[in-house]
């Protein structure tokens, strides 16, 4: 290669290297970003499960969810689990147990499945799969049972966990609907203290006289308004009245 030639290679090079760097300045000039000073819309985050930040979610009453939820809804939401688990009566195992009858069924109790050991665990303190169980296993199966294989990141939205439970119960559960439990109601916590607000007021105060009360009989044996006389004090001596004066005569 003669020194002509590696110097139109090496302009050539210089070139489109200076040209690059100058339409990465120009452009930087001629579209240069602005910081927006109020944005254009606020993003609001609704609280799952119809909680507050005041305190933690109340369990559903289950005797008034039940009744109402949608089952078709859950078979739907059962979509998600059909991965790992089977619902019909006799299904096989699959990653996970077989959950026909689940519902009111012990827990790690189905035959031909190697539960772990936090499952073994949890079966031991509790009989059966209540519905209040369920619902906190399906909202987050590795916080409520700490070392099950159950991976699964849970269903955040209550109604979906209703409606799910619903329907697990049509397959074979054999876990009765409770009654309906008023303390369960949103807003029942708060009765209980308003009912209770007055009794300090009454309390702080002294008590009001109405009736009778306020205006008392006078004890017998003395005129009205006076009080009565100390047990063991002398009567008062009546006076005696002053002789006439005789007529002249």
């Amino acid at each position: 290669m003669s020194d002509l030639t590696f110097n139109k290679i090496a302009g050539a090079v210089l070139a489109t290297g200076l040209a690059i760097v100058g339409l990465g300045q120009l452009s930087a000039g001629v579209f240069a970003p602005e910081k927006v000073t109020k944005p254009g819309y606020a993003v609001e985050v609704a609280l799952e499960g119809g909680g507050d930040a005041a305190g933690p979610e109340l369990p559903p009453d289950w005797g008034t969810v039940l009744p109402a939820a949608n089952v078709a809804a859950g078979e739907a939401t059962f979509a998600k689990c059909k991965s790992c688990h089977n619902i019909e009566n006799g299904g096989a195992n699959g990653t996970g147990p077989n959950l026909w009858a689940v519902v009111g069924h012990k827990p790690g109790a189905h035959p031909g499945f190697s539960y772990s050991s936090g499952m073994a665990t949890f079966a031991a303190a509790n009989p059966q799969w209540t519905y209040d169980q369920l619902n906190e296993f399906i909202k987050a199966p590795q916080k409520h049972i700490a070392g099950t294989k159950m991976t699964f990141v849970g269903i955040k939205k209550a109604d979906e966990r209703i409606n799910l439970i619903a329907y697990m119960a049509t397959k074979g559960g054999t876990l009765a609907t409770p009654a309906p439990d008023p303390s369960r109601q949103p807003g029942a916590a708060a009765a209980p203290a308003a009912e209770g607000a007055a009794a300090p007021a009454a309390a702080a105060g002294e008590p009001t006289a109405t009736g009778s009360t306020a205006n008392p009989t006078a004890p017998g044996g003395g005129p009205a308004g006076q009080a009565p006389a100390s047990p063991g004090a002398k009567p008062a001596a009546t006076p005696t009245p002053a002789p006439a004066a005789p007529a002249k005569k």
